[in-house]
C-alpha cells in the first residue's frame, strides 16, 4: 500500500517536470513566427480580402447603368458565363494561344538551353543578352512589337522586306501590315520571345543538374550524341519541362498586356482576361465579369497544383541524391 502511495506520488511529482518544457518551446515558437506575421496580414488583405469580395460580387445582378436593380442573383451569372458565345471564343482563344506560346517557348528554349551548355568564350555575356527579354516589363515589350517591329510604314519586319526585294531588283516591295493580316500570331510571337528566355533558364538549370559519369560512361561505350540526348538527357529533362510549361501555361492564360496593346482585342484575339475587362469597364456588369474572373482564378489554381507538385518532386529527387 505504501509502495502504491510513493508510487502515486512520484507521478504526481513527475508529470509536472514533463510539461515544464513545453511553454518555453512553444513560446520560443512563437518568438519565430511573430515576425512573419505582417506579412502574412498583409498578404491576406491584398490577395485574399479581394477574392472574397469578388466571390460575394459574382452571386449578385450588379450593373452599374442599373445601380437600384441590384439583388441576389445566384448562379446566374456562372450560367451566363458559360452559355456566353463571346466567352466562348475567349476561352477557345485563351487555350490557342497558351498552347502556342507554351509549347514553342519550350522548344527554343531547349535549343538555346542546349547551345549554352556547351563551353565558349564570352558564355556568360551571351546568358545575360538572352535573359534580358524576360526582364523587360510587358507593356514596353508589346508596344516595340507594336511599333518597332510590325509597324507598315517604320518597322524592322518590312524594312527587312523592302531591303531584300530591292536586292533582287524589285520595284515595290511589299508592306504587309502584320497586325491585321496575321493577329493571333502577332501576339503569339510576341509573347514567345518574352517567354522563351524563362524557359530556357529552368531547361538550363535541369542540364546542369545531369549526371555526368553516367554521360561519359555512355560516352566511353561508344553511344552518339543524339542518343546520349534522347535516352539520358530527355528523359531527365522530363519534370523540367513539365514546370516550365505549367508555371508558363499559369501566367500565359492570365496575359493581358500584350492583347491590350498590340490588338487592343480586335480581330479575333480576345482573351479571357481581356474579355474580363470588357464586360467590367464597358458593359460595367460587375456580376458577370466577377464570375468569369472566379472562374479564370478556379482555373489558374488547378495548374498551379500541378506544378507544384512537380517543384515538390523535384526537390525530394534533388535531396535524394
Amino acid at each position: 500500500m505504501t509502495v502504491a502511495v510513493e508510487k502515486t506520488s512520484e507521478r504526481r511529482h513527475r508529470a509536472p517536470a514533463t510539461d515544464r518544457p513545453r511553454a518555453p518551446r512553444r513560446a520560443g515558437d512563437w518568438a519565430r513566427r511573430a515576425p512573419l506575421l505582417p506579412a502574412l496580414l498583409f498578404l491576406i488583405i491584398v490577395t485574399q480580402l479581394p477574392f472574397v469580395a469578388t466571390l460575394v460580387i459574382s452571386f449578385m445582378d450588379w450593373n452599374a447603368y442599373y445601380p437600384a436593380e441590384r439583388r441576389f442573383a445566384g448562379l446566374d451569372n456562372f450560367r451566363r458565363v458559360f452559355t456566353d458565345i463571346n466567352m466562348r471564343n475567349a476561352v477557345v482563344t485563351t487555350i490557342l494561344l497558351t498552347v502556342a506560346v507554351v509549347l514553342v517557348s519550350l522548344v527554343l528554349g531547349l535549343l538555346i538551353a542546349l547551345l549554352l551548355d556547351r563551353r565558349f568564350r564570352g558564355r556568360a555575356a551571351v546568358r545575360t543578352m538572352l535573359i534580358a527579354p524576360f526582364l523587360v516589363v510587358p507593356v514596353a515589350a508589346a508596344l516595340l512589337w507594336k511599333h518597332a517591329l510590325y509597324n507598315p510604314g517604320y518597322g524592322l519586319f518590312n524594312g527587312l522586306l523592302t531591303g531584300l526585294w530591292r536586292l533582287f531588283g524589285a520595284d515595290r516591295p511589299p508592306q504587309p501590315d502584320w497586325i491585321s493580316s496575321m493577329p493571333l500570331p502577332a501576339v503569339i510571337a510576341a509573347l514567345v520571345w518574352q517567354w522563351t528566355p524563362f524557359m530556357m533558364l529552368i531547361l538550363l538549370a535541369g542540364l546542369q543538374s545531369r549526371p555526368l559519369d553516367v554521360i561519359e560512361a555512355a560516352r566511353v561505350d561508344g553511344a552518339t550524341s543524339w542518343e546520349i540526348f534522347r535516352y539520358l538527357t530527355f528523359p531527365h529533362l522530363r519534370q523540367y519541362l513539365e514546370l516550365g510549361g505549367l508555371l508558363g501555361s499559369i501566367y500565359v492564360v492570365q496575359n493581358f498586356d500584350a492583347v491590350f496593346t498590340i490588338t487592343s482585342g480586335g480581330l479575333g484575339t480576345a482573351n479571357l482576361p481581356y474579355t474580363i475587362y470588357q464586360i467590367f469597364y464597358t458593359a460595367h456588369d460587375y456580376g458577370r465579369a466577377s464570375a468569369a474572373a472566379v472562374v479564370v482564378v478556379v482555373g489558374t489554381i488547378i495548374i498551379a497544383t500541378f506544378a507544384l507538385r512537380t517543384v515538390s518532386t523535384l526537390f525530394r529527387e534533388e535531396t535524394a541524391r
